[in-house]
């Protein structure tokens, strides 16, 4: 693997807390987000970082397993538990994606010429495992929906 590309992947394990926490602070005043609002910080945190460093495994596998997939779906029944409708988690899973971007590139891991196809790649690998993820999260809700499972309030 690219040098470029397992400094990203660090950065996601190592600092997981970090873009976890602005994460969060962008979550909780988004217009798109408004039922984050009263849930739990610690809570939403925990989630938020669970997936970070989940998306190292996810990045390193050449196709998308059955344990990722199991956990695309855990984190739908968690959020549904948790009383969040499935267009909120979906809103927040881009937000996900856009603040592990983000901090990366003002880590500036990104930063030379040389290393633009790299990032190309990068990028294009994390927004495929974040479409994986938002397919799979949809398609749990529409199942716990079908099955009569109400939302928490």
């Amino acid at each position: 693997m690219k040098t470029y590309a397992i400094k990203y992947l660090e950065l996601a394990e190592k600092h997981a807390d970090k873009v976890a926490a602005r994460w969060l602070k962008d979550v909780k005043s988004n217009a798109k987000t408004p039922t984050y609002r009263s849930l739990n910080e610690d809570d939403l945190v925990y989630q938020c970082v669970r997936f970070y460093q989940n998306f190292s495994k996810m990045f390193l596998d050449e196709k998308i397993t059955d344990d990722v997939l199991r956990y695309f779906r855990s984190y739908a029944q968690e959020s549904h538990e948790m009383g969040i409708p499935a267009k909120e988690t979906i809103y927040a899973l881009i937000l996900m994606r856009r603040h592990i971007w983000l901090y990366a590139e003002f880590q500036t891991i990104f930063s030379s010429g040389i290393d633009q196809r790299q990032a190309l790649d990068t990028l294009g690998r994390t927004i495929l495992l974040f479409d994986y993820a938002c397919y799979e999260v949809t398609k749990e809700y529409q199942k716990l929906i079908k099955e009569g499972k109400k939302i928490k309030k």
